[in-house]
């Protein structure tokens, strides 16, 4: 019995004492305040009627006691755009939040803009007021949103004309049916929600300009975690599919980014079936574009990153001028080469009936992760790659001609820091060494509106820019 009665004070002693050390005591004072990770909170810009990814922020108790906060709310309560999430709790107010010494809570807001009626963006700010013994600190709460013009399950029957005045929401799909033609203006944009896609019977003319690309992409903006943008996501949305009766298509000085299928035409009869000029084509789950027995024009463009590979080429018709087709593709191992031709001959016949694959690639570069092209042997093949840059090592011969063997182009992509940028460091080997004879007049402006030497233009999409720092 004496044991236990030991036992029975060595606990109560215990208790005590652990919670003596448990109890830090709240502050009084007034000059221990918490402490911000941010002064203003930026959400994600996003369109209106919709809701913004969530964002956070940090509050910090940097003192050795517990810090009480009477009260969290909103200085404008009637705008009702802004919801809160605080240490794990929903609601408009929040008192007595109490955060222990040298400890933290995180805050989560998410914002809804209402539909505005004006063409250009709105910013709307309201402040977090926090209230500690007296004293109250604060967090600006920021949103940009824009009114979309909301595209659901629409057919295009009549010629039709977008402009820039205001993004196109593309929830499910776009479609233009045959004879009629879509034009875009420059600076038009389409977002694509997830599984949306658009598919052309009639004709697209996507006609931009290096001040105001159109541009095709994902509806999502902001961040996927702290450092890795939705900008170079890809599958975010299903991708471009030209139809058979589709005719005469072009895209000039046109960003279509984030999908996952590509651009695909599929036997599109016309020819060119599309014709590429001065644009980018990157970052999907498929193929950049896949070709079926179609004639495809590329010039001075940037294709890069995918899954499976760059370029699907299957029978038809393809010029490729002033590219830059690169694959440094970070989501999953590469699929395939870089470049890949089908339907060249016998032995990779389709069974179409439709004339075989012809390709000239020229001025170009083709450099990445992964191999070049799946086919290293083109004799008697109307295959020609004339004075393109590649990372294998290998010989010229009469279907590779004064091409650029195992060099390095030297972009100023830097992909574990997830930056992909093809423009070309001051030391590139691709700087002046394009053919001038080969320099089509479609390759002589670039993507961001720089100009080619015509007696000594750069390989690739990019002319180099000297003075410009990356």
């Amino acid at each position: 019995m004496k044991n236990l009665h030991i036992t029975i004070l060595l606990s109560l002693l215990t208790l005590l004492f652990f919670g003596s050390c448990i109890e830090d005591g709240v502050s009084t004072s007034s000059s221990d305040q918490p402490v911000f990770s941010v002064d203003t909170l930026r959400l994600t810009d996003s369109f209106t009627g919709s809701t913004t990814p969530t964002g956070r922020f940090i509050v910090h108790n940097n003192h050795d006691k517990i810090i009480s906060i009477g009260s969290i709310s909103l200085r404008d309560k009637d705008q009702g755009i802004f919801r809160l999430n605080v240490d794990g709790i929903s609601g408009k107010e929040f008192q007595n939040v109490e955060i222990r010494p040298n400890d933290s809570i995180f805050v989560f807001v998410e914002a809804k803009l209402p539909v505005n009626g004006v063409d250009n963006p709105v910013v709307i700010e309201n402040i977090l007021d926090f209230s500690t013994q007296g004293v109250t600190r604060s967090v600006v709460l920021s949103v940009k949103g824009q009114d979309a013009v909301d595209i659901k399950g629409v057919t295009l029957t009549e010629n039709t004309l977008w402009t820039n005045a205001k993004p196109y929401h593309i929830y499910d799909s776009l479609v233009v049916a045959e004879g009629v033609t879509l034009n875009l203006t420059p600076g038009t944009r389409l977002a694509f929600h997830d599984k949306a896609y658009m598919k052309i019977y009639g004709t697209l003319k996507s006609e931009g300009t290096a001040q105001s690309p159109v541009e095709f992409t994902g509806d999502r903006t902001g961040f996927v975690a702290s450092n890795i943008p939705y900008e170079i996501m890809s599958g975010q949305w299903e991708g471009i599919f030209f139809a058979p009766t589709s005719k005469d298509n072009v895209m000039r000085f046109t960003s279509v980014r984030n999908y996952s299928n590509g651009v695909v035409l599929d036997n599109v009869v016309s020819s060119p079936a599309l014709t590429v000029i001065a644009s980018q084509l990157r970052n999907s789950k498929g193929y950049v574009m896949a070709s079926l027995n179609s004639d495809v024009e590329i010039y001075a463009s940037e294709l890069a990153e995918a899954s499976e590979g760059i370029l699907y080429l299957e029978g038809g018709r393809h010029v490729i001028n002033h590219c830059t087709i690169a694959n440094y593709y970070l989501f999953s191992a590469l699929g395939g080469p870089a470049v890949q031709f089908y339907h060249l001959d016998e032995d990779s016949d389709n069974g179409s009936g439709m004339p075989y694959l012809s390709a000239d690639i020229s001025n170009s570069i083709i450099y990445g992760n992964g191999t070049e092209l799946n086919v290293g042997d083109f004799t008697g093949k109307p295959v020609f790659i004339r004075n393109t840059l590649l990372r294998s090592a290998g010989s010229n011969d009469d279907n590779f001609i004064d091409c650029l063997w195992d060099t390095d182009p030297l972009y100023y992509t830097v992909r574990q820091d997830y930056y992909f940028n093809y423009h070309l460091k001051p030391e590139s080997p691709a700087i002046g060494v394009a053919n001038p004879s080969l320099t089509h007049a479609n390759s002589m402006v670039d993507f961001t509106g720089n100009r080619q030497n015509p007696s000594a233009p750069d390989l690739g999409a990019y002319v180099f820019e000297p003075a410009e720092v990356k």
